[in-house]
């Protein structure tokens, strides 16, 4: 957390009709530069950006960088001054590029955008903000899928760049979401002709006859997380359809057995519910012109005492395999509500500091 900034700020008539030159923000600089020596700035943002977009209603965004960087700010029109040391300058003078190349695409800021912005830009990571914010991944029904956070765009990149990666991480980081929309792009663009999604329906077991209801109704509450998602990215009235076709289909791991999976995008959910020998199983279903995606959460095994996890053992084994990627995500990803991402750290760190799970 950085020291707070004064925001002194007036808005005055600018002429909408001129447009700077260049696409960027011109800058005017002045003051000493170097160390222990303020400096200050000046960026000119162009007409064509919308300022209540860029800086938020009633300056939301402005303030969410007051918290985070030492320097003084006042925004006059279409210029943004700043003061401070020249190093905390020059990553605001960053973040404010990042922003308006976001907002110059069209795509609307809100405030988690800006304070994942600003974590980047902190981590002085290669990737662009404003690349992960504006990577679409599908429309459908009036929204659009985009990662949100850098691990997710690595993630995804990582998918179009293997045949098989491992995307694990705790809950709400969006691991199964993305993946599933991946696979609808996938099957949009005729690049596979089939989607295949499955889960280990680890709680019925040897149980499973004892549950009402035919097979298919014992195991949907198992799938109904990967209908749910697929809901989501298709016409709900299309579903049954493309299911019917063989186009979509969602099944129990133990459907997986023995069979050769061609021109597929198979994705396997909760693999830290597979033993190894699943695991291994599922890994050669594989087949030509396939892609598998395998999500789970290795701190969520609910296998019986004992048994150990195919997620936490294929790491060991694979790790370092040509064509093949693990992708880690962690709290810090998380895109459900702010307090879960604060659940989630505290688990973390209180596993951290107790006894190795046997």
């Amino acid at each position: 957390m950085g020291h707070t900034i004064c925001i002194r700020r007036k808005r005055l008539s600018r002429p909408r009709s001129i447009e700077p030159s260049h696409p960027g923000a011109a800058r005017a600089d002045s003051g000493a530069a170097g160390a222990g020596h303020k400096a200050s700035h000046k960026i000119v943002v162009p007409n064509s950006i919308d300022m209540v977009a860029l800086l938020g209603a009633r300056d939301e965004f402005l303030r969410i960088v007051e918290k985070e960087f030492a320097a003084d700010i006042l925004v006059r029109g279409n210029e943004i001054s700043m003061s401070g040391e020249p190093a905390e300058l020059a990553l605001v003078e960053r973040l404010f590029d990042e922003l308006i190349a976001v907002v110059r695409t069209g795509h609307g800021l809100i405030a988690d955008a800006v304070e994942r912005s600003i974590a980047m830009i902190k981590a002085e990571t290669v990737e662009s903000p404003a690349d992960v914010l504006t990577q679409n991944i599908l429309s459908s029904r009036g929204r659009t899928i985009r990662p949100k956070t850098l691990n997710q765009k690595r993630y995804v990149d990582a998918i179009d760049k293997n045949t098989i990666v491992f995307g694990i991480g705790p809950a709400g980081t969006g691991k199964t979401y993305l993946a599933v929309a991946k696979a609808v792009q996938a099957l949009q663009a005729k690049e596979v002709t089939r989607i295949i999604l499955t889960r280990p329906a680890v709680e019925a077991g040897e149980r499973l006859g004892f549950l009402p209801g035919t097979l298919s109704e014992k195991i949907d509450p198992y799938l109904r997380p990967l209908y749910d998602a697929l809901h989501d990215m298709l016409d709900p009235e299309s579903i049954p359809r493309l299911m019917t076709a063989g186009t979509i289909e969602i099944a129990p791991l133990a459907y997986m057995r023995g069979r050769t999976l061609n021109d597929a995008y198979i994705i396997l959910d909760e693999a830290q519910n597979t033993s190894p020998e699943q695991m291994k199983m599922f890994l050669t279903r594989l087949g030509f012109g396939s892609k598998m995606v395998v999500t789970g959460d290795v701190t969520q095994v609910d296998l019986p005492t004992g048994t150990r996890s195919g997620l936490r053992v294929v790491q060991d084994i694979l790790e370092g395999v040509q064509d093949l990627a693990f992708c880690r995500l962690t709290s810090h990803d998380v895109v459900r509500h702010k307090l879960v991402g604060r659940i989630v750290s505290a688990y973390e760190n209180y596993e951290s500091d107790a006894e190795p799970r046997a």
